[in-house]
């Protein structure tokens, strides 16, 4: 198997070598691992893609390169540029903290993923969800490295169809427990912690300048029961199929009857 991994917190995380370790596992002895992520972290930057300017590529190895762009960018780099073959799969991750709720919208892990997956190519996301319980460990990425390699392959058990143009995707959470900890797999809906996911906190500096921080919402409140954040809360490993397509379905026939009588 060829599998391309990227992150959106740099080339240099922690996380990115947990994934590679899983990645190593699953391509098995005669597989490839590529990484490409950005060179820098780029949390928060969503689906975001440089197309207003050139990116530069640095590569360390035969298969690792950095990106001075975003998790898509280094996606479409891996894709159009500097992978020999298109890979069978893309895994994006660890990530450090939770993609799951309204986090989802703002993920550099999960745009990367959606990305390869709009190109046709199976992706998934991973994040580790941070807590108490293993905020304090020697590596807070246990539960993901013990349990990333069984999240990836039932992913690929449950198989990535397509619907219309948009493929589907998985956002993989990994509980903020110890690896023995972790209860086994859920699937998951996308959470709502309601409030917003960020705000904004204003400083003013001495010389009268203002400058507004944003600061992330507590993340240890449950969603509703059977979402992501909850299922990782009570000690399981959360997977979630998602789509780039953001119509809200349920609501297009109550539109075209509100439009009918315009």
């Amino acid at each position: 198997m060829r599998i391309l991994i990227t992150n959106d917190d740099g080339i240099m995380a922690p996380g990115l070598a947990v994934l590679y370790d899983v990645a190593e596992k699953l391509a098995g002895p005669k597989g490839e691992v590529w990484t490409v992520a950005p060179q820098t972290e780029q949390s928060g930057v969503g689906h975001c893609i440089s197309y207003t300017k050139p990116v530069l590529v640095h590569q360390y190895s035969p298969f690792k390169f950095a990106v001075e762009g975003t998790p898509a960018d280094c996606v479409l780099a891996g894709l159009n540029d500097l992978l020999s073959e298109p890979p069978d799969l893309v895994l994006s991750g660890v990530n450090k903290g939770n993609n799951s709720a309204e986090n989802t919208v703002y993920s550099g892990t999960i745009g990367a993923a959606m990305e390869a997956a709009l190109a046709g190519i199976p992706s998934i996301a991973m994040s580790q969800f941070f807590g108490p319980e293993n905020s304090i460990l020697e590596n807070s990425f246990e539960a993901s490295a013990a349990h990333g390699v069984a999240a990836v392959e039932a992913c690929l058990d449950a198989g990535f169809t397509r619907a219309h143009d948009y493929a589907l995707f998985y956002n993989v959470n990994f509980p903020p427990v110890p690896a023995a900890g972790v209860l086994g797999l859920k699937s998951a809906s996308q959470g709502y912690r309601g409030d917003g996911a960020f705000s904004a906190h204003a400083t003013n500096a001495p010389n009268g300048r203002k400058f507004l921080f944003m600061h992330g919402r507590p993340q240890q409140a449950p969603t509703q029961d059977g979402t992501d954040a909850a299922v990782n809360l009570a000690g399981y490993v959360s997977i979630t199929p998602m789509r780039a397509n953001l119509t809200a379905h349920d609501q297009l026939n109550h539109l075209a009857r509100t439009l009918a009588n315009k």
